[in-house]
């Protein structure tokens, strides 16, 4: 992957092309494609705006003589000669010869992108009136790198070690995105300053804090807010038999469901069934807590 870009372009009626400079390996190279038109690209020009000293250019034909930018005559720092003008018996299948979709790859004799500021074409056998150019392209784009995408983040997960026939969390343990005020049933949060994405809840489940078992678990069910306002159900990862043996066999199941998933903030998803209260792991459910629907609650 190119880890460096540099765009220039060039139109006029009846041929337009673009050229994109890149570092690849360390090495650079040129991807010359043709958009509008096409082109024997015989020669191509570069070089930095600094226009001292002498200047590069190549004999007869392929030469760039008369070639300006705003008025001041070009100083060429490297002269690539590739082709002879005319396409001879070779015809349209000249190797230097680009129609529309078509792009010629060079490597460039450069140790940085920063050297290349104007880029220039000699080329004949071109679409355009008169049949060639001595083409200058200068200001080249310089596309942003693209920025990481974001990991989705959730409100609330619950790590499930039972549930029942319908789907329902029975047991296991629920991990909020922040703690709320108050909190009377203790529900673990993620620690203060914690994005909340999937990878944190899970180290933090794993954690001493909480103590999770991975093998144990049946299921990952995940929650954000509704419009009504109240934490719904997204999806939910199923777990296989005998639980997840690691935390990448964990990773893999959920990046399989994301890809099966339409996951923005707020989306609509199946009702949370909220959890019923218990406040010792080897009780059973007293009679007051199995009333509670509207208190959510971590199950051990």
């Amino acid at each position: 992957m190119p880890v460096q870009s540099k765009v220039f372009t060039y139109q006029i009626d009846g041929l337009s092309y673009i050229v994109t400079l890149y570092e690849q390996d360390g090495s650079f190279f040129s991807d010359i494609t043709v958009v509008e038109g096409a082109m024997d690209v015989n020669a191509v020009y570069f070089g930095d705006d600094e226009f001292s000293g002498s200047s590069e250019n190549l004999d007869g034909p392929l030469n760039m003589n008369g070639t300006r930018l705003d008025g001041e005559r070009i100083q060429w720092d490297e002269a690539v000669a590739l082709s002879d003008p005319g396409l001879g018996p070779e015809g349209e299948d000249k190797e230097t010869y680009l129609q529309a979709g078509d792009t010629l790859t060079l490597e460039l004799d450069i140790g940085s992108l920063d050297e290349v500021d104007i880029f220039g074409i000699r080329a004949t056998s071109t679409t355009n009136d008169a049949g060639s150019i001595k083409a200058v392209s200068d200001d080249p784009e310089e596309p942003e790198e693209p920025e990481d995408p974001q990991d989705p983040t959730y409100e609330k997960l619950f790590f499930g070690e039972v549930f029942s026939d319908a789907g329902d969390p029975l047991g296991g343990t629920f991990i909020l995105s922040e703690e709320p005020d108050p909190n009377p049933y203790s529900i673990p949060s993620l620690p203060e300053g914690t994005d909340p994405t999937f990878e944190n809840y899970v180290s933090y489940y794993l954690s001493d804090a909480i103590g999770g078992d991975l093998s144990s678990l049946e299921g990952v069910v995940f929650y954000q807010t509704g419009e009504d306002g109240t934490q719904e159900e997204v999806f939910r990862i199923d777990a296989p038999e005998g639980g997840f043996q690691d935390p990448e066999d964990l990773f893999a199941a959920y990046e399989d469901a994301l890809e099966t998933q339409d996951l923005p903030a707020g989306t609509e998803g199946e009702s949370l069934i909220m959890a019923l209260s218990i406040e010792d792991a080897s009780e059973d459910l007293a009679p007051e807590a199995e009333e509670e629907t509207t208190e959510e609650l971590e199950l051990i």
